[in-house]
């Protein structure tokens, strides 16, 4: 297969290293542009907390058509001369280029930077895709990530054929682990426990108003969560209305109606919300039970959810003693998480079994078809072999006395022994290195497709 990758993540090197060797803006195109003359396809995946490049080892083939065709000496010489690039070779090659094109010494660069190669390499970015090599185990982004990155080398005419065969493998490996098993079924973040919750509570979350108590980070990652079950509209309470604004911003999408109001505003918007999550760092109480008894009385006693990950608390717990409301404080979502956690732990298990078959699956298909181009090039060398006998015959039809029963007589001989060339040598070196089941396998091989015949 040739298929190499090189990279560093958050288990192998410090923040400060990752960020060195992040790859952000146009960096992506200007490298993966250089790494077509190493490569016979590439792709790079970079994240906050992973640089990988993903490659294929040329072949003698590939390196040959990047030379210009040309009548010239020297270009006839440097095609004789190449050799194919060896995986182990290739390894090297982008290391030294990856220190290179960030300006960094090798030698800083190597302790932090783990390869591997054809099967490994295909291990790792199965589960690198399927969560199982994240920080946060099973979680789903990644893949996205890598999905945008793939789009953006095809587009850029980077991705090969065979390269693109790869990564559409692991794109549906990674669906299996998914699909079947628990890895990534369990909330083990606050943003994304708080989005279950919602789903749970809320059979249609997209008819939704969602309150926000507070533009903090905390609030902003569980703002993501939400928002992307697609709520109809988001409320934003806070002091500074600048911050409000600019989540405001960060989570606009077409369809979305969102609101930036002050924390003054709470108590009027409060009946309008489904879901309220509140994170102020305040040291008073912002919702309180009367606060939340109007409210209901507003909404008719329609359900609300309230998600307090303040500390101190923002919300009265006797708030969650109403029928109507269901209050989760940030304690209860942390046991929920260690247990779910635990859940995902065991699930890995599982989806690591499941990945070590779904590689050798990948490695057995990919040889089918490597055979497949394999057969077509015999079958196209054979032919023209073939057409060079016939055509010899011919001019000798044209150009002696012979009668045509001699010449296809001859024709038939030539070209039994043009055809047969190649199997009679591959039982030759079977049988000279010993392998009789390989000999046996060829001669079978060869009485059934005579017997087809």
């Amino acid at each position: 297969m040739n298929l190499v990758v090189i990279g560093m993540n958050h288990k192998t090197a410090p923040v400060a290293l990752r960020e060195r060797l992040a790859f952000v803006g146009g960096d992506i195109q200007v490298a993966q542009a250089q790494l077509q003359s190493l490569t016979a396809g590439s792709l790079i995946i970079s994240t906050c907390n992973r640089t990988e490049i993903y490659a294929l080892a040329p072949n003698t083939q590939a390196l040959m058509d990047q030379v210009p065709t040309t009548d010239s000496l020297a270009a006839a010489e440097q095609k004789q001369s190449m050799e194919p690039v060896t995986t182990t070779q290739l390894t090297e090659q982008l290391i030294h280029w990856l220190a290179d094109f960030k300006h960094l010494p090798v030698e800083e660069v190597r302790p932090y930077l783990y390869d591997y190669i054809d099967g490994q390499a295909l291990t790792h970015l199965l589960r690198v895709a399927a969560g199982l090599d994240s920080m946060i185990l099973g979680e789903p982004q990644i893949f996205g990530q890598i999905k945008r990155s793939v789009a953006e080398a095809k587009e850029y005419g980077y991705l090969t054929n065979q390269l693109n065969w790869v990564v559409e493998q692991i794109f549906a490996g990674a669906k299996r682990v998914r699909n079947e098993t628990d890895v990534g079924t369990q909330a083990i973040s606050l943003g994304y426990a708080a989005s279950k919750l919602v789903t749970q509570i809320f059979d249609k979350p997209q008819e939704a108003t969602f309150l926000l108590v507070a533009a903090g980070e905390m609030n902003r990652l569980v703002a993501q969560h939400i928002s992307a079950l697609g709520v109809k509209k988001i409320l934003i309470c806070n002091r500074t209305p600048q911050r409000a604004q600019a989540l405001a911003e960060e989570l606009q999408r077409p369809g979305l109606q969102i609101e930036v109001h002050s924390l003054n505003e709470l108590d009027s918007l409060l009946p309008q919300a489904d879901i309220v999550s509140s994170c102020s760092g305040s040291m008073d109480m912002l919702i309180d039970k009367t606060m939340t008894q109007r409210a209901l009385k507003k909404r008719r006693y329609k359900p609300m959810l309230m998600v307090d990950l303040a500390v101190p608390r923002d919300i009265d717990s006797n708030v969650g003693k109403l029928d109507d409301v269901y209050l989760y404080s940030v304690d209860d979502l942390q046991h929920v998480i260690a247990g779910n956690l635990e859940k995902r732990r065991q699930a890995a298990v599982e989806a690591e079994l499941l990945v070590s078959h779904l590689v050798v699956e990948i490695e057995r298909r990919f040889q089918v078809r490597k055979v497949g181009q394999d057969i077509y090039d015999y079958r196209n060398t054979s032919q023209q072999k073939a057409n060079a006998v016939l055509q010899d015959m011919l001019h000798q039809l044209k150009t002696t006395d012979s009668s045509a029963e001699d010449m296809m007589i001859e024709l038939t001989r030539r070209l039994t022994q043009t055809l047969s060339h190649a199997p009679s040598s591959l039982m030759r070196r079977a049988a000279h290195h010993g392998n009789s089941e390989m000999l046996d396998l060829i001669i079978e091989g060869l009485k059934e497709a005579y017997r087809k015949k």
